[in-house]
């Protein structure tokens, strides 16, 4: 599997919560050669079934990585210009200055501007500028927006995948098409392993506004352990290290009242065995990603939660290394080839 490309294609793609079908159609492609069923529920979460080798009825491991992204959308047209509000969480602080894609009867190309600094009174000048206070400016006359752009068209940033130095690369949306990406290589490598447990790799959606996929998909899936991926904070300069993992280091496994202590040892003895690098992350309550859903759905999942060191998260240049994300395909395989010497009685 070619990381980086798939990673462009997933990356670019538009997903804004709620409206993940182009993003789940790629998904759906690159991960139908390795796995024995697929559909979509009611909700819009892919979920991909590859069966196990063990007797029936067969245990059942779910992988969970949400291919929904933070998005923008029109909330009022004004003289041509385009106000607007967020799905999800952007800083509006990142937003001045980007380069955007308005999603309406057709693409239009746009920017997000702001009144420039001369017309400012001095106060104005010291403040963060409010989201309520940007606009979008496609450069049409306002009787042509107005035919081409209605209230509640989506709006998404143009920042194009980029190749960096050093194994990284930086997009809009490695949260968390990363994980996405990192659920297909393990489905990927389990086509050459054993495994006696059936596999459910699920891409949800609406994490961004509250886990709702993830709430769904369990409740459908029902698994008997549940496996969530998603970015966590790399290091960055300016942020104690303590509230960081470091990027390049290898996924993060969280440990916290949100994880199952055996899910958590199982994926540690995984890694110590075959040596995956690693990274121990303390979460002392809810994680906010899918593994909280997972847990506490039906009557409760044995949870376990893996995180690829991400910077600048939410914001349009998220960067990653991408050993990070094959360490954590392979780390899943491995721990999920393993699953019947996990006791998970507490």
């Amino acid at each position: 599997m070619e990381l980086d490309k798939l990673l462009q294609e997933l990356c670019d793609a538009s997903g804004i919560s709620g409206y993940e079908g182009a993003v789940r159609e790629l998904v759906a492609d690159a991960m139908r050669s390795y796995v024995d069923e697929m559909r979509t529920d009611a909700m819009g979460n892919l979920i991909g079934l590859r069966r196990g080798f063990g007797e029936e009825p067969r245990k059942k491991v779910m992988l969970a990585g949400h291919m929904d992204e933070i998005g923008l959308i029109v909330s009022q047209i004004e003289k041509g210009f385009l106000r607007f509000t967020q799905v999800g969480g952007y800083d509006a602080r990142v937003l001045p200055g980007q380069e955007v894609l308005v999603h309406g009867k057709i693409p239009l190309p746009g920017i997000v501007a702001a009144r420039p600094p001369h017309v400012l009174t001095p106060e104005e000048r010291k403040k963060v500028i409010k989201m309520r206070e940007l606009f979008v400016d496609v450069g049409l006359p306002p009787e042509e927006v107005e035919t081409q752009v209605n209230v509640g068209d989506l709006i998404t940033l143009h920042a194009p995948y980029t190749a960096l130095r050093n194994k990284r690369a930086t997009a809009k949306a490695f949260d968390d098409r990363a994980a996405v990406a990192s659920i297909l290589l393990c489905l990927e490598e389990l086509s050459s392993m054993r495994h006696s447990w059936d596999v459910f790799a699920v891409a949800t959606v609406q994490e961004e506004v509250g886990l709702r996929g993830a709430i769904t998909s369990t409740f459908g899936v029902f698994p008997d352990i549940g496996i969530a991926i998603d970015v966590t904070h790399g290091d960055t300069p300016g942020v104690p290290e303590t509230e960081t993992v470091e990027i390049g280091g290898g996924p993060s496994i969280t440990v916290g009242p949100n994880i199952h202590p055996k899910v958590y040892e199982a994926l540690v003895e995984t890694a110590k065995r075959y040596e995956i690098p690693y990274q121990v992350e303390a979460a002392p309550g809810r994680t906010g990603t899918d593994a909280w859903a997972i847990q506490v759905t039906r009557s409760g999942v044995p949870t376990g939660l893996l995180g690829i060191p991400t910077r600048y998260m939410h914001a349009p240049v998220e960067t990653i290394e991408l050993t990070d994300v094959r360490r954590t395909g392979r780390l899943l395989a491995l721990t999920i080839a393993h699953l019947d010497e996990v006791d998970l009685s507490r």
